[in-house]
């Protein structure tokens, strides 16, 4: 074999093996992975919403539109599904525009169990407010992850040479990013 020839090969194996061929769909499972743990996270939030809603309802009869806008954010939010295959930028705008409404409505219920020491004292309560922290560190968690898989997937996608093969060969396109809302950026307010 002549020299041309095995230095052909050579080149042809390096090029093989850090070009993406395995990377690219690997990031693009790893992505739909982290996808799937961010809604089993919210699901799990909305699971608890009814609880608390039903705990609280016995202390806070007159605080009926707080409670009636959580229950309505928590349906606007289990009716929108979003699949990772056919994750757009805009099924990710509207998904998270549900969810920051359910945090939203999730808020003013807390600040109203504040006016009810009954209700802060009760065990059920206590119990379930804890469990909806957890679930919110866990759903940050989630979120980070996602972000952090999407990015490594966008940078095999958009940056030599993993970009090549997936022009040639993948034709992926980049992932959507969560982003921050301008309602979500600023301070709620408070008001008694």
């Amino acid at each position: 074999m002549k020299f041309s020839h095995v230095l052909s090969v050579m080149f042809l194996s390096l090029l093989l093996t850090s070009c993406g061929l395995q990377s690219i769909p690997q990031a693009n499972n790893q992505v739909e992975a982290d996808w799937a743990e961010v809604m089993n996270q919210y699901k799990r939030r909305t699971d608890l919403i009814p609880n608390l809603v039903n705990t609280v309802k016995g202390y806070a009869k007159h605080e009926s539109e707080t409670l009636e806008a959580v229950v309505a954010a928590r349906a606007k939010a289990t009716s929108i599904n979003v699949d990772a295959k056919n994750l757009t930028p805009e099924k990710l705008k509207e998904y998270q525009a549900a969810q920051s409404g359910v945090s939203q409505a999730l808020g003013r219920l807390m600040v109203v169990s504040e006016k009810y020491p009954d209700l802060k004292a009760n065990e059920s309560f206590q119990g379930l407010q804890v469990q909806l922290e957890g679930t919110e560190n866990r759903i940050s968690v989630a979120r980070r992850r996602y972000i952090e898989g999407v990015q490594n997937f966008n940078n095999l996608v958009t940056v030599f040479p993993t970009s090549l093969t997936n022009s040639l060969i993948h034709h992926m396109d980049k992932k959507p990013q969560f982003t921050v809302s301008e309602s979500e950026q600023k301070n709620p307010e408070v008001n008694f």
